[in-house]
């Protein structure tokens, strides 16, 4: 829960800030001001869910503040901490639904206790408006994707064909309990020779034109669409039970032909696609989607710019993995670094894969396969191949030194091993940087005040995030470790002859007295027994 502070007494605003654990009460302050018109700017930026206010401040005062603010965020929980008890000011405090009206000088305990009140208000108001119509805007946004994934997990053959029915009843209009299935999958061909506009980063961008187009010239078609594990455009084509099933496949086949016409007048480049067979089996899909990228496949022995059938001669069991999602299931773990799901996603694609292989032609083409996969996985983060596999880097060059199953399973599991320790190595380089950079603006910027959400602002960061990395590296809250250096400091300029007044503006504290209590609350001696120590 986030807290702002408005309170134009510097030494209390800083007080508020500093001298009171929030984060042992999970409240997080995210920002000080010193009246009314600064704290309306702030609140915009840093959007607090509870702000804790003077009444009586300059350019702006506390009640001013709540009224400009109800008319933009009504939920918004304000408390004043006053020192004036007056009636008028107590009244438009309730008018205007104020959370709590303390008098000054209120206690910590009293303090505290009114802003975990407000933020239980907070609470109690997010769960009141998470009502039927935000679920209902909610599923409105998450439908294309809830959409995108139920289709792929249908085209990988996960459902069974009541789960097809029951699930799809909200996703797919048109989906009957009796239809006929065509898949159809439509891939971008390798970049010709000499092309400038495109390379092969560009990948993404492609398959992204090619299911743009896809959809728009078959908005009036009965059919489905959706990107698959590889980012190739997925067609699921319907038709009625009584059409003739050769009939169907000839007019998919026509309506293929055109699409991969219309991506060519549009990209300038050609693409390609593979046919399934008819069937009017819903759980089947699974089947009719491998069948279509099998005979995708075929365009490496007749060419790109082409629209493959599917062919029963060419069924025999597939050598390469036969699970679309597999690639993903391995790279979401690589991405995570999680060691045991990317080696269980590793052993599937050899369940599927090299155990399968009868053949040495076999065997290099799945070696040849996962190659490829690995070198995407590493150059998608712009890292480079020989950094991350380091000693294996040889293998790439010649994949035909791994010579047998048992030396390309370990070589395997090496490449997942290396490619977490290499990311985890990168991250760790990266936040060691960034904590860095703040323990040098601390003692850069020791004269000034400075607080968690200041230099969260200037890291380009969120302060949630700052705090905990800080904490996890250095084992100290910011807070503490401001407080501990500037106390160092202080401390040092005294010993070295500087009058109490200096060594508090050097650390940043503009009131003497204030300085003098926290240096004494700290060491346990004043600045000035210090200086005549």
């Amino acid at each position: 829960m986030n807290l702002m502070i408005v309170e134009d007494e510097a030494r209390l605003r800083n007080s508020l800030a500093n001298n009171i654990p929030w984060e042992d009460h999970g409240i997080e302050v995210v920002g000080l001001a010193a009246n009314g018109k600064e704290a309306l700017e702030l609140i915009e930026r840093k959007k607090p869910d509870i702000v804790l206010m003077d009444i009586q401040m300059p350019e702006m005062d506390g009640l001013t503040l709540a009224r400009q603010v109800r008319e933009k965020d009504p939920y918004l929980q304000f408390i004043i901490l006053s020192g004036h008890d007056n009636f008028a000011f107590a009244q438009s405090a309730v008018e205007l639904g104020i959370s709590k009206y303390l008098l000054k000088p209120a206690g910590d305990t009293d303090i505290v206790e009114a802003v975990l009140e407000a933020a239980e208000k907070v609470r109690a108001e997010m769960e009141k408006r998470h009502n039927e119509r935000k679920l209902q805007l909610k599923w409105a946004q998450h439908l294309p994707y809830v959409k995108e994934m139920f289709l792929q997990y249908w085209l990988a053959g996960k459902f069974e064909e009541w789960e097809v029915s029951e699930k799809g009843r909200d996703l797919l209009p048109g989906l009957q309990k009796d239809q006929q299935y065509i898949v159809a999958v439509v891939d971008m061909d390798p970049l010709p020779e000499g092309e400038t506009r495109f390379n092969e980063s560009d990948g993404p961008l492609l398959d992204f034109s090619v299911k743009s187009v896809a959809l728009e010239y078959l908005e009036r078609t009965p059919c489905w669409i959706c990107s698959d594990s590889a980012g190739s455009t997925a067609i699921i084509f319907t038709a009625a039970p009584e059409e003739d099933g050769q009939d169907f496949l000839l007019h998919v086949n026509t309506l293929i032909v055109k699409l991969l016409f219309v991506i060519k007048e549009c990209l300038k480049l050609t693409a390609s696609a593979g046919i399934s067979k008819p069937s009017s089996d819903k759980e089947a899909v699974g089947k009719l989607y491998m069948q279509a990228r099998k005979a995708l496949q075929e365009r490496i022995v007749y060419g790109n710019d082409l629209a493959v059938p599917y062919r029963e001669e060419n069924a025999a069991d597939p050598v390469l993995p036969s699970e679309p999602n597999i690639e993903k299931k391995l790279e979401i773990a690589l991405e995570l670094a999680d060691t045991d799901q990317a080696l269980e996603a590793l052993d599937a694609i050899w369940q599927q894969g090299m155990l399968k292989a009868g053949s040495v032609e076999e065997m290099q083409e799945n070696v040849l396969y996962l190659s490829s996969l690995f070198i995407r996985f590493v150059h998608k983060q712009g890292w480079s191949l020989q950094e991350v596999v380091g000693a294996d880097f040889g293998y790439y060059h010649n994949l035909q030194s791994l010579a047998s199953k048992d030396q390309i399973r370990q070589w395997m599991n090496r490449f997942v091993r290396s490619f977490i320790a290499y990311q985890q190595r990168q991250r760790k380089t990266t936040s060691h940087k960034m904590v860095r950079d703040i323990l040098t603006i601390v003692d850069k910027e020791m004269d000034q005040e400075l607080s968690l959400h200041t230099v969260a602002d200037r890291l380009f960061v969120n302060s949630s995030y700052l705090s905990r990395l800080f904490k996890q590296e250095t084992g100290k809250s910011f807070s503490a470790y401001v407080l501990e250096r500037k106390m160092e400091f202080a401390k040092q300029y005294l010993l070295e002859g500087a009058k109490v007044y200096d060594a508090a503006r050097m650390v940043g504290y503009r009131d003497v007295s204030y300085f003098t209590r926290v240096f004494r609350k700290y060491w346990g001696v004043t600045p000035g027994e210090i200086k005549g120590g």
